[in-house]
Order: structure tokens, then sequence, then C-alpha cells
């Protein structure tokens, strides 16, 4: 596991390729980390889904999913693992309770939704997932909204579905987490699971 801090997005993205051809069996990588704000738009994703950037810098990039938005605040983790042990279902599927298990220890009730990706409490969508595998090995992941300003949202229809609402812990709780224990949070969750790093 990598605590890095503020990483800009194209070095963390180069850092997870070359990370991936190092990945074995029994050997994988997470980095835990926030980004500078940034859009970024799957692969298929819609370009018009992004409304008004408002000057935040546009990536299109190589994972599933619509488009969503990035910034200080928020931990972004990338499980680089390979994952055919586990299957691609149940390694999202891990990812979703970890992350729930992991608001569950901020007092936020959170749950994964039926046909849905990510996780939501009752304000809503307070973690979105999007990875991609390429031979059998996971890169991108997940972004967890912790203390982030989330009116960049409000820029894009977020994850491809116009006025999703999202929510922060801070939000929920109504007092300022920091990103390091979220993160610290998140690993103990992810390594009593089924993912193994």
């Amino acid at each position: 596991m990598r605590r890095l801090g503020l990483v800009e997005f194209d070095e963390a993205w180069e850092l997870q390729r070359r990370l991936a051809d190092r990945v074995t069996a029994d050997r994988g990588f997470l980095l835990l980390l926030e980004h500078p704000p940034v859009f970024t738009l799957g692969r298929h994703g819609a370009a018009e889904n992004i409304l008004d950037p408002r000057g935040i810098p546009v990536k299109r990039i190589d994972r599933g999913g619509d488009v969503t938005y990035h910034g200080p605040g928020q931990l972004v983790g990338y499980p680089i693992l390979d994952v055919r042990r586990l299957g691609v279902r149940r390694f999202v599927e891990s990812l979703q309770a970890s992350l729930v298990e992991c608001l569950g220890a901020f007092g936020v009730k959170a749950a994964a939704r039926a046909n849905c990706v990510g996780v939501w409490t009752e304000r809503g969508k307070i973690a979105s997932i999007g990875i991609r595998i390429r031979r059998g090995t996971s890169m991108h992941g997940f972004a967890l909204n912790v203390t982030n300003d989330l009116t960049p949202f409000t820029y894009i229809n977020p994850c491809g579905v116009p006025g999703c609402a999202m929510t922060s812990v801070e939000a929920e709780t109504g007092r300022a987490v920091s990103v390091d224990e979220a993160a610290d949070r998140f690993r103990l969750r992810l390594s009593k699971g089924r993912i193994k790093l």
C-alpha cells in the first residue's frame, strides 16, 4: 500500500500502468491519494455529460463508467491486482463492502444499490467506482467523498446521471474528517475482506 498525498492525475495514471506490469497472483498494490481538480471521462462516457467544466481539466481515460470529478479532500484508491481468482464482480462487490464498512466507522449509513456501481446514503452518492481490467489486472478504482467541495459535481452529470445528488462524509456527519483517517479506515476494512494486497 502506498499513501501518496496530492498527485496530478497523469502522474498517478502512469504509475498505475508501471505497477500493473509488476502484479503477480500473490502481489498487488494499493495507491491511496488525492488529485488536484480534474474531471475524468470513461472510455464509453458521453462528452455531453460535462455541462460546464469551468476551466477544470478533462481527461478521457480507459476505465469503465462515465464522468466523475476528483479534487482535494476526496480519497482516491487505485487497487492494482490480479483479480482472476476473485472475479470482476466479487472484486467490485468487495470494494463496495469495504467502502460501506469504512463509512460505518464514521457513523455514516451507506449501502450499494442493486444494478448500480458505487455507494450511496439517503442524501446521495458518496463513492464512485470505475475500473479497467487488462490481462486479469485491475486499474483505476474508487473515489470516496470525504471533505471535498461538492460544487464541481454540479458542472457535470455525475456518472452520466442528470441531477445525481452527491454527498460526502463531512456533509453526512457535520464534521471535517481527514483523508488520512479515511484512508486508514478503508485499508483496514479492505484487508479484512477477500482482497489481499
